[in-house]
């Protein structure tokens, strides 16, 4: 495991649950390490969490506005910097995020060394779009080095003007290498399981998985594992147009084991989802919606299709093909455990954390 010999201060917004593993893996690898991360608002329904093994502060969030308007004040940054004293931090690369600059300008005061952490710049278009380029990479260049979620992200940085190499990738996970060795299923099937596993709401498109899976040929079974404000009325387009679904309800952690060996394809066909990486690792092909590039690192040929959220067309297409030949899917499947297993996983994630603040000492 690489170490970094140092103090750690991280900043987010919020602290959902899912980021606790990786960040206690983090804190593991640093001399020590303290997060600083508010509550989110009630709306966005996020379930918050608290490590483990790093030190923790709850930050005093300030929401302003919302929508393409929002940003966030976090009181009492500066005060926590103060008090834990870090060798470097680490923020969220976000400008809608009123209180990093003063954060960034009170280490480097001090000789101290400031990552960014995001997702990416995608290019601007309109008419203001030259000022808006120059104020992002404005906002950029504050930090000593940045950390991107995923190969796209780290390219549209550079494209940007940010210096290629002080741009390192630490490919987005939430979930550990698999502990196991991938258990085989069988070659020939009768009938095939797909599996959805995710928040039911509007924007994940499980209303297009529903009436895709009642145009294949051989009538498959589908398991949607998850619940919210969609479930009542997805529960009654189901009724029309394929009945054979099975609406599980919410499961977590080890509940969802069964629902994974069942399957024989896992598809996400609308945006957001953090089950991916988890079918994965247990050795399924997936079907997912194309992001924030992300899923580009996760999904390739040769273990899965990308397709558009609003593509209804392109997920019965590619469905069907998915569905034509077992043993591909297996192959298929087969990869995405090695994925997860060699290349994208919490353990990979810190490691590249970890680089990027050796880089800058």
């Amino acid at each position: 495991m690489n170490k970094f010999s140092g103090r750690l201060a991280l900043q987010q917004r919020v602290l959902p649950s899912y980021r606790i593993p990786f960040f206690d893996l983090l804190a593991q690898s640093c001399e020590s390490m303290c997060l600083f991360a508010g509550l989110p608002r009630p709306v966005e329904m996020i379930v918050s969490g608290k490590p483990q093994v790093a030190k923790y502060h709850e930050a005093k969030n300030i929401h302003l506005f919302s929508g393409a308007f929002y940003l966030c004040f976090q009181r009492g940054f500066v005060d926590w910097l103060e008090n834990w004293n870090p060798d470097a931090l680490i923020v969220e690369a976000n400008p809608r995020y009123l209180a990093t600059s003063s954060a960034v300008k009170w280490m480097h005061a001090r000789g101290r060394k400031v990552i960014g952490w995001g997702l990416g710049s995608p290019p601007l278009s309109g008419p203001l779009a030259g000022f808006r380029q120059t104020g992002r990479l404005s906002f950029l260049s504050q930090f000593d080095t940045l950390i991107s979620y995923s190969q796209r992200g780290a390219e549209e940085y550079a494209a940007l003007g940010f210096p290629r190499e002080k741009i390192f990738v630490a490919h987005n996970s939430v979930s550990p290498a698999p502990d196991k060795i991938l258990d085989k299923r069988p070659q020939t099937i009768d009938r095939a399981t797909i599996l959805f596993v995710g928040r039911l709401q509007a924007r994940k498109r499980v209303d297009y998985l529903l009436r895709a899976c009642a145009e294949m040929e051989s009538k498959p079974r589908l398991i949607i594992v998850g619940d919210g404000p969609e479930r009542a009325i997805l529960e009654s387009l189901a009724k029309d147009v394929y009945p054979a679904a099975d609406f599980i309800g919410a499961k977590h952690g080890a509940e969802l084991k069964p629902y994974f060996a069942e399957a024989d394809l896992f598809v996400l066909p609308g945006t957001g989802g953090l089950a991916v990486q988890e079918a994965m690792g247990h050795g399924l092909p997936v079907i997912v919606a194309k992001g924030d590039g992300t899923q580009d690192d996760l999904v390739c040929e040769r273990n899965g299709w990308q397709i558009n959220s609003e593509d209804y067309g392109a997920l019965v297409s590619i469905m069907k093909n998915a569905l034509s030949d077992t043993a591909r899917l297996r192959k298929m499947g087969e990869e995405s455990f090695r994925i997860v297993s060699e290349e994208i996983n919490i353990q990979k994630m810190a490691d590249a954390f970890v680089d990027a603040l050796n880089s800058v000492f």
